[in-house]
């Protein structure tokens, strides 16, 4: 695997970890009165980063923000809380599998299949 595709899913499994930190936290706190929900951001920033090289990729950190509704709501939904974990969980689950196949290529490559 390249060393920009590597450093890239490695920065998104970074971001996603946060994330589900972040959203766990938001499921804990749901009958905590005047909580406010946070979310976690950090798709753009890696999208941009990407063309400038890996040094920019590693630069790129997740931003911890309230989560803001369209309407300009900051409170708490459980149900988009739960299907913000789900999604993180597939798409943490899915890089991982892509780092294991290549890994299972690069062990094939390596070994010299007869």
């Amino acid at each position: 695997m390249e060393i920009i595709g590597a450093s890239l899913i490695l920065k998104a499994l970074d971001g996603l970890a946060v994330r589900s930190a972040v959203t766990a936290q938001n499921i804990a706190n749901a009958n905590s009165p005047g909580y406010r929900p946070m979310m976690v951001t950090f798709e753009e920033a890696l999208q941009g980063a990407a063309p400038a090289g890996v040094d920019a990729i590693r630069a790129v950190k997740p931003r911890i923000v309230p989560s803001i509704d369209q309407q300009g709501n900051n409170d708490l939904r459980i149900d988009l809380e739960l299907a913000t974990a789900n999604a993180t969980a597939g798409r943490y689950g899915a890089l991982i599998e892509i780092l294991n196949r290549q890994l299972q290529i690069d062990a094939v490559a390596l070994s010299g299949v007869r």
